[in-house]
This record gives structure tokens, C-alpha cells and sequence, in this order.
């Protein structure tokens, strides 16, 4: 009896679809956070408003491809392409206009970046799944940059006892943040340079 091959999803799909339009997102968020030098209570409110549309969609989409088996390389490279570049847009864009402090966005950027090069180069020898640091850093993540996106800033002073707390809350969670950025980092290097270090030796035993 001839086994069916298998099924292998398109790309034409609606988690790549929701993917793509986090992409397309990117400079819309931008430009909506940067308008007016980020003075504009009305364009950081659309500016979150984005941001949680597309935060939700990640989620959203992650789940719609494991459930209804529509993973595909497109997705694979394409959905933390995707992540890394709104995030990314909104660490520089709140630095441009001075809510965040240019060395942190530095430092996550060079961090995310280099963490993903990283994989690259040991993909041949193994693959290093996203640990429990690394999900709660981007948690950690989302929640800050989505508190520093609000106008809180613009509107603490009108807003007494409850815009100190809020700002204290958003600053707390990127201080938290940031710190499990630099944690998880170190950790996937470690893990890289062992996954490498044991491809090679399995290379050379075989």
C-alpha cells in the first residue's frame, strides 16, 4: 500500500497573511508614535492602539499555524522578522523622542539582533529553542514598551497619584526588562557556543 505523501501547507495562508500585516504595521506605528515629537496625546493613544493590534495578532497567528498545521518556512523566518522589527520601532522611536535612554535601546537591539545571527550560525548543528527566560523577557517586553507608549508621561502631572504610579509601574517593568534582555542573552550565547562545540565533536567522532 502507497503511503499519501505528505501535506505541506502554502505560504498563502492566514498566519502568514497576519504576519505580513504586522510588517506593513511597522512604519504606520512609527510614524503615529513620532508624530509631533510623540507630544500628541491623540497619535500615542493610535500608536498603542497598533502596537496592541499587532502584539495580538502575533498570538494570534503562533496559534491559528499550530493548530491547524500551517507552519511553514515563510512563518518561521518571517514571524520573529516581524516581532523584532515593531519592537525594535518602538525602542527607537521612544528614544527619538526621549522616553527611553539611547544605551538601553542599544543594548536590546544589539542583544535581539545578535541573539538571532547567533542561531544562524549554529542552525547546521542544532536548533536553540526559546526557553522560559526568553518568552518572559518578551512578556516583560510588551507590557513596558505598551505603558511607555501611552501619553502616561505627557499626562502625569494632570493625572496626580495615579500617573506617578503608572509611570513608576512602566519604568519597574522595562528596568525588568531590560535586565532579562541581558540574562537571556548571555545564557543563549553560553547555550550556542555548547551546541556548536558538541555538533562539531559528533562531526568528528561519526
Amino acid at each position: 500500500m502507497t503511503q499519501a505523501p505528505e501535506h505541506k501547507p502554502t505560504n498563502w495562508n492566514l498566519p502568514n497573511a497576519l504576519t505580513t500585516l504586522r510588517i506593513v504595521m511597522v512604519p504606520f506605528f512609527g510614524w503615529a508614535l513620532l508624530v509631533d515629537d510623540g507630544s500628541s496625546v491623540l497619535w500615542r493613544c493610535i500608536a498603542w492602539l497598533l502596537f496592541a493590534v499587532a502584539m495580538i495578532t502575533d498570538k494570534v497567528d503562533g496559534d491559528i499555524a499550530r493548530s491547524r498545521n500551517l507552519v511553514t518556512n515563510f512563518g518561521k523566518i518571517a514571524d520573529p522578522i516581524a516581532d523584532k522589527a515593531l519592537t525594535g520601532m518602538a525602542f527607537v522611536g521612544l528614544s527619538v523622542i526621549g522616553d527611553i535612554w539611547w544605551w538601553v535601546t542599544i543594548l536590546v537591539l544589539v542583544r535581539e539582533w545578535g541573539i538571532t545571527l547567533l542561531r544562524l550560525w549554529v542552525i547546521r548543528h542544532g536548533v536553540m529553542a526559546a526557553g522560559r527566560g526568553g518568552k518572559l523577557k518578551t512578556v516583560l517586553q510588551t507590557l513596558a514598551l505598551g505603558l511607555f507608549i501611552l501619553p502616561i508621561r505627557i499626562l502625569q502631572d494632570d493625572w496626580g497619584v495615579a500617573g506617578d504610579v503608572l509611570w513608576g509601574l512602566a519604568v519597574v517593568l522595562m528596568v525588568a526588562a531590560v535586565t532579562l534582555t541581558v540574562v537571556t542573552g548571555l545564557d543563549y550565547v553560553v547555550k550556542a557556543l555548547a551546541v556548536r562545540r558538541d555538533g562539531r565533536s559528533s562531526v568528528g567522532t561519526s
